[in-house]
């Protein structure tokens, strides 16, 4: 079997790292991003469809070995390399050979990933990954069936093996769609099961929906389901809960889970007030915060810059 994507991509962009989105890894920080075409998943709802769908070569315009990536994203700045936009497990070979030339370069490295995947390829994946935000698409069985052509128990036993059997930092998405996995009960179970299987430090991102791709009749998230959603899985016990793809900075900042300060204020992508001492602890309770941080955030920002990379 040959990787046809190979060295091949559909794009590149330096994004801020929050856009991924991870919140607790590197703050503030550009990420070089890309991905190839094609998915494991026959998702609905997919936002990135046109990527992720796509089987037509002239997809993968742009061209860039590993070792070029990591050049490129040394050059730029970029704290760290993300796979993106479809998910990497479909070009393993290509993601962890671009992972080990940034490695050489003190790069880290970024998956995007819906976590389905078998434990063989699993484990060879995530050995060259710095952090990782999966993909929790609902928490009942008919709809990975039904609506992504997959299943959940997959899902949940990657969760598992990158909580318990990796040093991966870990952030979780839903992306809520209204009447399909946006009941207060199953976000009441899944915010259950994750204190209770991934502990109350992973950070849990809710993002609002658009229509696209097949489902275009459904509507738009409402802020006042991110909102209800965050405070069920807040009352569940986890202290960092984020809502995302609207404009909210009191659900898109960071709190000490001890005494409620605000830690890191976001608007959007940018970052404004910064709490956090030299050790990733509350300035005011001294409470430390999970995540990998730097004893200032970068400054970034919410800039997107296309970049053109091609040859070898």
């Amino acid at each position: 079997i040959v990787l046809t994507t190979y060295g091949r991509s559909s794009g590149f962009c330096i994004d801020p790292i929050e856009k991924k989105p991870l919140n607790h890894f590197l703050p503030g920080t550009p990420v070089l991003s890309f991905g190839t075409a094609g998915c494991n998943l026959a998702c609905k709802f997919c936002q990135n469809w046109d990527m992720s769908k796509s089987r037509e070569m002239d997809k993968l315009a742009d061209e860039a070995s590993p070792r070029k990536l990591a050049e490129v994203a040394e050059k730029t700045g970029c704290k760290s390399i993300a796979f993106t936009y479809n998910d990497p497990v479909i070009f393993l070979e290509y993601a962890v050979d671009a992972a080990l030339a940034a490695r050489e370069k003190q790069i880290k490295s970024v998956a995007v990933t819906a976590g389905y995947v078998c434990p063989e390829p699993r484990a060879k994946f995530f050995e060259h990954m710095d952090a990782a935000n999966v993909d929790l698409k609902a928490f009942n069985e008919g709809f990975y069936h039904k609506i992504c052509g997959g299943h959940l128990t997959p899902v949940l036993e990657t969760l598992k093996y990158l909580k318990h059997e990796t040093s991966v930092w870990l952030e979780v998405t839903t992306l809520l769609i209204p009447g399909e996995n946006d009941s207060s009960g199953e976000l009441e179970a899944m915010t259950q099961w994750i204190v209770e299987n991934l502990g109350a430090n992973v950070p849990l991102h809710f993002s609002a929906f658009h229509p696209d791709y097949r489902m275009l009749s459904h509507p738009n998230t409402s802020v006042e389901t991110l909102s209800r959603a965050r405070d069920i899985a807040i009352s569940a016990g986890l202290h960092y809960v984020y809502t995302g793809n609207v404009h909210d900075s009191p659900g898109g900042s960071t709190y000490c889970p001890n005494c409620a300060t605000r830690l890191i204020e976001r608007d959007w992508y940018q970052l404004g007030e910064w709490a956090l001492d030299g050790q990733s602890c509350c300035k005011r309770c001294g409470t430390w915060i999970a995540g990998v941080f730097e004893e200032l955030p970068g400054t970034w920002g919410r800039q997107r810059q296309v970049v053109r990379i091609n040859g070898s």
